[in-house]
């Protein structure tokens, strides 16, 4: 049998038919998620991050870690119109489009790999690498020397750096919660401060808040596949307020400019042929 014909019964088994290996509404009973009762089980006993959590893996994390990420959620969003997600949002509210459109545009926005979401894939794989080569006899030192390598020779590895500013005010708040909840601090973490004292004694460059983020996330057993699942709407809440601000102000001042104001870089100005 072909692989196009097993794919067609493939295809022909599931014709018609909706399955979920997740749950469903149980019409007259309730919601079942993962062969848990939500309406009875979830609501009253978990906070929303911790079922936003198990629904993106499976699994449900102690409160005191969904705090600590909601704490995250925070300081990756915050109502400033010059961040790209953010502009779009403020672009959604000038336009006078509808909240949802515009909050989703600039969420969209954040599936990039200098910003947003991608980069707690990249900061736990390089985090996770990391702690592998130190457990087996590699110093902070050559850790780094081989990741800038990759790169230059520059110190570039994803959460650490930061561009216009140095340091991140993020991390001592986010310190403060999880110190506050009693929450350990696990080996990749360790790490990830003794990478972030190198580079600022060597490098005059820090750890920024993906860096710490990725050894949190790595430390509590979640894959970079699961990071990436829990915090695709992680800049939402930033985005609305922009969107609010523009909203209701006069339509179209956001950002407004005249033709002289783009820097053209093409070809010259030329004819345009008779037809």
């Amino acid at each position: 049998m072909t692989k196009a014909s097993n794919r067609f019964q493939l295809w022909d088994r599931n014709r018609g038919t909706v399955r979920s290996s997740v749950g469903g509404w149980v019409i007259g009973r309730g919601v079942i998620n993962r062969g848990r009762e939500m309406m009875s089980e979830f609501v009253g006993s978990y906070s929303y991050m911790q079922v936003m959590i198990f629904n993106a893996t499976g699994r449900m994390p102690e409160r005191a870690f969904a705090d600590w990420c909601d704490a995250l959620f925070i300081c990756l969003s915050w109502p400033d119109p010059r961040i790209w997600c953010n502009s779009i949002g403020a672009l959604g509210g000038t336009s006078q489009c509808s909240p949802v459109a515009s909050t989703v545009a600039g969420v969209l926005a954040t599936d990039a790999r200098s910003y947003g979401v991608k980069p707690i894939v990249e900061g736990m794989e390089f985090i996770i690498e990391a702690l592998k080569k130190s457990e087996a006899g590699a110093s902070v030192e050559s850790i780094i020397k081989e990741e800038s390598a990759r790169h230059g020779g520059k110190p570039l590895m994803m959460g650490y750096a930061r561009p216009i500013a140095k340091g991140d005010e993020r991390i001592p708040a986010l310190e403060r919660v999880r110190q506050a909840s009693g929450l350990a601090a696990g080996p990749h973490l360790r790490l990830a401060f003794q990478i972030d004292e190198y580079l600022q004694n060597v490098h005059g460059e820090s750890m920024n808040v993906n860096g710490y983020a990725s050894a949190m996330m790595a430390d509590f057993g979640y894959s970079p596949e699961e990071a990436y699942r829990i915090y695709p709407v992680v800049v939402a809440s930033g985005v609305t307020a922009c969107y609010v601000d523009t909203r209701d102000k006069a339509s179209e001042t956001f950002l407004a400019l005249r033709c002289e104001d783009v820097e053209y870089a093409g070809k010259a100005a030329r004819p345009v042929p008779d037809p």
